[in-house]
């Protein structure tokens, strides 16, 4: 019986080793600690002759612990194919050559959480190295992510400029841009991303946005948390030590509120003047998604569990934003928050990559409207 069954494994084996696989060497810029890699190296794409994947050749990123993270769960047996370093400082002609590239720039002075600096911040001009990686390997696709603040940040010139020079880097690319609601596709959380995927013109493709799936029935994060419950032994689990203050709050705080809209007493009062962030000690509400979970912020910022008078922990945070919880993240409770709360959910990268295959494979699959497409007129 055990013999048959080896046979069977083997013939389907040669079945499948068969027909043509097409591997996209994937290179990433800014890579995190794995969101958008994780989503790639998940998706796969197959016909009646050939394979469609995408295979990790390289990543880079310059804080330490991200790249433990990264190479721990994306290239565990190649983890020297993250290479942790300055983008100031890297060579780029040391690194392997790729089909595809994705690179999640940093967002810090897009973000509407943020001063909104665009191209005069620290970190707008960063987008540029990945105009060099374009130019220098020419990938088949693309993918480049931020967030909607981008838009318009400097009065939408910071975007016009950089929606041009991706469009004419390298051979020159057929862009598609579109604002993704993570709730919209499956994730536990209101998670808006601006992302842009460019094809190689000379190929004569156009990605199409997928349909999103989870529109009208968004997942609560009582699903994500709870559906199944998170192991006892899992990572990057342990609880934050709450002080009285906060646990008192938090008592008077129900799920969907904040300390700003909460009945409190006036000893549990925050003394507050200017701008009240609508996220200081604010629960979940269990039957809808998750506000957007940081990686940056001080006290009251943590996100509350609804029930529970306690912050989340980091492998609920994973969870929320989609991470297995095999998904082991290196570091400080403090560091391994950071990286969740800058990472692409992984389930919304497979969704975009796995379209992105399905278009090279001359697969139809639904999809809607880009909604950028009518404002990229205005840009010519």
């Amino acid at each position: 019986m055990v013999l048959k069954t080896m046979t069977q494994t083997q013939a389907l084996f040669k079945i499948a080793t068969a027909k043509k696989i097409t591997d996209f060497r994937l290179g990433e810029l800014f890579c995190g600690p794995g969101g958008l890699a994780l989503g790639a190296i998940s998706s796969c794409v197959e016909t009646k002759e050939d394979i469609y994947k995408i295979k990790h050749a390289w990543a880079n990123d310059y804080h330490q612990d991200t790249c433990k993270t990264y190479a721990r769960n994306i290239c565990p047996d190649n983890p020297g194919n993250v290479v942790c370093q300055d983008i100031c400082k890297l060579d780029i002609k040391n690194l392997s050559s790729i089909d595809a590239f994705a690179y999640g720039f940093p967002c810090n002075d897009f973000s509407i959480v943020g001063e909104q600096k665009g191209f005069r911040g620290k970190f707008g001009p960063l987008y540029i190295y990945g105009l060099n990686i374009l130019d220098y390997f020419k990938p088949k696709f693309f993918l480049a992510e931020n967030v909607g603040g981008i838009a318009t940040a400097n009065g939408g010139k910071a975007f016009k400029k950089i929606v041009s020079d991706l469009e004419n880097a390298g051979p020159g690319y057929n862009l598609t841009i579109n604002l993704y609601k993570a709730e919209e596709y499956g994730i536990a959380q209101t998670r808006h991303r601006m992302i842009i995927v460019g094809i190689d013109k000379t190929m004569g493709l156009k990605f199409q946005v997928p349909v999103p799936t989870t529109k009208l029935k968004p997942h609560t994060v009582k699903e994500a948390l709870e559906n199944p419950p998170i192991p006892d032994n899992a990572s990057n689990n342990e609880f934050t030590a709450q002080s009285k203050n906060v646990v008192e709050r938090l008592k008077h705080i129900k799920p969907g509120e904040n300390v700003w809209t909460a009945d409190l007493p006036k000893h549990l009062r925050l003394n507050v003047k200017g701008a009240k962030l609508s996220q200081i000690y604010k629960r979940l509400d269990p039957d809808k998604p998750s506000y957007t979970l940081t990686g940056s912020g001080g006290g009251g910022t943590h996100g509350y569990h609804w029930k529970e008078n306690r912050a989340l922990t980091n492998r609920e945070r994973a969870r929320i934003q989609s991470f297995p919880d095999d998904f082991i993240l290196e570091g400080s409770k403090e560091s391994v928050r950071r990286q969740i709360g800058m990472a692409v959910p992984p389930l919304l990268a497979t969704t975009i990559f796995t379209a992105v295959l399905k278009t090279f494979a001359g697969i139809k699959y639904p999809c809607v409207q880009a909604n950028w497409g009518s404002q990229l007129t205005l840009f010519k």
